[in-house]
């Protein structure tokens, strides 16, 4: 009897692991399948710029395709909010930018996502400077004879549009220098650029990309780029903060996210991969050609980073009174 009920605790025990087996395997590595990087703007933006190159490595370092999808829509609240409703499972990531994660949600009054709630941060991937640019009729060379200037008399300024980085760039300006620059928005950089190059109007917070050929043609003047920190690609242009406005930062930036809820795993590898990228030799100098400054971090300093910038822009937008087209 001591033998059979011996026999039958070893089988019984033999049986417990078989039945635990399965559930003991690692899970499979990630990832498996394809990858979609969701962008919210059309080809050819900075964003879908930024977007491609680290795609591109990203596909090589994971041995999956990495598949750029272009949503534009809505300032990129169409994108947006496609990758909130995603599965939680690393295959859908959103290439954000400010506009979305950090602007709209304060400009506009009914996104059917929130950037704090809906969203894991991976990694900020770019920072891409605005320079303050003027037409060189504009008799200021500086931004505290900027400032002076516009005290005494009006004074025009484009931007690609309202809600935009070049328009509240505009509006922290106006609220920390105590001035009253004249708003003029336009479809896109290009038109705005066109019209200050033009004299029609008589500055633009403009991308670094747009504005060096024709600050180097001697058709505009830079004076300050508007980040807090000098770009390597416009050493030497001063910043706004350090040669007028302390503190001033208006930064354009574009970092990845994935949706809620997404494993930490995946969120640290993603992490690590893209950082490798961003310190590639050949991905930075494609990334520069754009006016793009690579600006590699953890998820935990992107999180902290999108929302001081949503506090600051929302105190922004509310004093100025911009709202949404």
């Amino acid at each position: 009897m001591t033998d059979l009920n011996s026999k039958l605790r070893f089988i019984v025990a033999i049986l417990a692991l078989v039945a635990a087996a399965p559930s003991a395997l690692p899970a499979d590595p990630y990832p498996t399948r394809p990858i979609r990087m969701i962008v919210g703007f059309a080809p050819g933006g900075g964003t879908d710029l930024t977007a491609r190159p680290v795609a591109l490595k990203l596909s090589e370092l994971l041995g999956q395709q990495v598949i750029v999808e272009n949503r534009p829509g809505a300032a990129g609240n169409t994108a947006t909010e496609q990758v909130a409703r995603a599965a939680p499972d690393g295959y859908t990531i959103l290439m954000g930018t400010i506009a979305a994660l950090a602007i709209n949600p304060s400009l506009y009054g009914n996104l059917k996502f929130d950037p704090e709630v809906d969203f894991a941060p991976v990694i900020q991937v770019v920072d891409a400077t605005n320079v303050l640019v003027l037409h060189p009729s504009v008799p200021a060379n500086t931004v505290q004879e900027l400032i002076a200037l516009a005290k005494q008399k009006s004074l025009s300024a484009g931007s690609s549009g309202i809600g935009a980085t070049g328009h509240l760039s505009i509006e922290l300006f106006n609220l920390m220098a105590g001035v009253k620059l004249v708003h003029v928005p336009y479809k896109g950089g290009g038109p705005a650029m066109t019209d200050l190059v033009g004299g029609q109007v008589q500055l633009v917070f403009a991308t670094v990309a747009s504005a060096i050929p024709q600050i180097k043609a001697g058709r505009i003047k830079g004076i300050a780029v508007t980040t807090v920190r000098r770009s390597s690609l416009t050493p030497e242009l001063p910043t706004i903060s350090e040669t007028g406005l302390t503190g001033f930062d208006a930064n354009n930036w574009y970092g990845i996210v994935v949706p809620a809820k997404t494993p930490r795993a995946i969120i640290d590898q993603l992490n690590a991969e893209v950082t490798k990228i961003l310190n590639m030799e050949d991905v930075k100098a494609a990334l520069h050609n754009q006016g793009l400054d690579p600006a590699p971090g953890t998820p935990e300093q992107f999180g902290a980073y999108i929302r001081s910038e949503r506090v600051k822009w929302a105190r922004v937008i509310k004093d100025s009174g911009a709202r949404a087209e």
